[in-house]
């Protein structure tokens, strides 16, 4: 999946961090804070009131001379630098960050994990999870297990399990939503028929002028068109790899109305139609509404037009579902301290932390209380991207997921270009992905 992570710009900071046992060293920065002592068992966790703060739970105790490596991503850097401070005062335990990007670090723990240099605590996108769980590489979230499931969105927790299994301390979710430009059209259509309508009167190809612009060939984005009316990858919460739902008849439905956009909507190949080529036109004034993620809010704001975001359009009726993402902390296998890596990543997740990394980072918190925060409910952009996170699927995590992409990718690349019959080009490529699937099982 090619989509970008970020969702603002990188604040510079440079920290001496103390050493972490049983990692590397090099290239890393940490905090310099030595104030903190130990806590003792059955420390209530309410009374801490700082940015990591948590609800009243007896906490583990950090193992003695305890010290951990933490991976994440450079943008990142600002948030997990205040916890490191933070966690060192109450715990006594000095963190070290290094910097991993999230889709990265479980190939990197796949190798360093067992080798023990691997970041005691890590964060990635729960699409991952499935390969770190087959590679035995995390442990599960047993300790904090109630709290993240009554304080985070049903769906990111869900996300953050395989199997049945809690393994992640969500933190953060994406999903991607309608941008609009105001001077071009005053309020957001709500059904893609209204989009329809607009187009007719907007579009003009040889100007430049869309009414409507989405990445058509890439299946992260497309996939509204398919499991807005019932079709789905996976069944079982995305888990069971014999049953897909990427044929059925509400994915055919789907599909068949996806392919009449290409008419009344837009007139181009899926080929002519990438990121660049779409942020350049809604900055330029020339596209109306475009789907895009969080992370294009900075490089739109710096465009200076006149813009904002609502929830993708409804389909047939149907309000739109999409693919989301959920970040979260897991702790690795083969840390020297559990104990220490379980309660940072407790404490690196909780409301008042995933609201410090808002305040930070611009990441949207999983945390339902911390969602609903003015501070983030009040803001018009990211409002809109946490309603359609409320109508969104997380993407399944199991391997077999890696057989889907190119497949689906291809059928609608089809559909939309040819004009080929959706029901004989879905079921083509669920035919190759069930034999990926049986592959990748002998």
């Amino acid at each position: 999946m090619k989509k970008g992570i970020a969702l603002v710009s990188v604040l510079a900071m440079s920290l001496t961090l103390a050493a972490c046992g049983g990692t590397n060293n090099e290239g890393t920065n940490n905090t310099g804070t030595n104030a903190g002592t130990t806590t003792n068992e059955g420390t209530n966790a309410g009374t801490n009131n700082t940015a990591g703060g948590e609800t009243a739970t007896e906490e583990l105790v950090p193992e003695e001379g305890a010290s951990l490596l933490v991976w994440e991503a450079k943008e990142e850097r600002p948030f997990v630098e205040q916890m490191a401070k933070e966690f060192k005062e109450k715990y006594n335990v000095d963190i070290r960050m290094e910097e991993v990007g999230a889709g990265d670090q479980v190939t990197k723990l796949t190798t360093d994990g067992p080798a023990g240099i691997g970041a005691d605590v890590v964060l990635f996108p729960h699409d991952n999870l499935g390969r770190a769980v087959s590679a035995g590489l995390v442990l599960p979230n047993d300790t904090y297990a109630e709290q993240a499931k009554a304080e985070n969105a049903e769906n990111a927790v869900s996300a953050v399990t395989y199997d049945g299994v809690l393994y992640g301390y969500p933190r953060s979710i994406e999903t991607y939503a309608m941008f609009y430009n105001k001077d071009l059209i005053a309020a957001p259509p709500t059904t893609f028929d209204e989009v329809k309508a607009f187009a007719k009167t907007f579009n003009d190809t040889k100007a430049n002028k869309y009414a409507f612009m989405w990445d058509i060939g890439n299946f992260y984005f497309s996939y509204p068109f398919l499991a807005t009316t019932g079709g789905y990858v996976f069944g079982g919460g995305g888990q069971d790899k014999a049953d897909i739902g990427l044929n059925n008849a509400g994915a055919v439905e789907g599909a068949t109305y996806f392919k009449t956009l290409k008419d009344e909507v837009l007139p181009l190949k899926s080929g002519d139609v990438n990121y660049d080529i779409k942020k350049g036109l809604f900055t330029g004034g020339t596209l109306a509404m475009n789907i895009d993620g969080p992370w294009a809010i900075g490089d739109l704001k710096k465009s200076g037009i006149n813009f904002g975001a609502a929830p993708i359009p409804s389909i047939n009726g149907k309000p739109s579902v999409s693919f989301s993402g959920v970040k979260g902390w897991y702790v690795n296998t083969f840390t020297k301290y559990p104990n220490a890596a379980k309660l940072f990543a407790r404490y690196a997740s909780t409301k008042e932390a995933q609201l410090a990394d808002f305040k930070l980072t611009g990441a949207i918190p999983a945390n339902s209380e911390a969602s609903a925060d003015p501070a983030v409910s009040g803001d018009e952009l990211i409002k809109a991207f946490v309603e359609q996170f409320k109508n969104s699927q997380p993407m399944p995590s199991i391997p077999e997921m890696g057989n889907v992409w190119t497949p689906i990718g291809a059928a609608l690349s089809d559909i939309w270009n040819e004009g080929k019959d959706p029901k004989a080009s879905l079921d083509n490529a669920v035919k190759q992905i069930e034999d990926a699937n049986a592959a990748q099982g002998s």
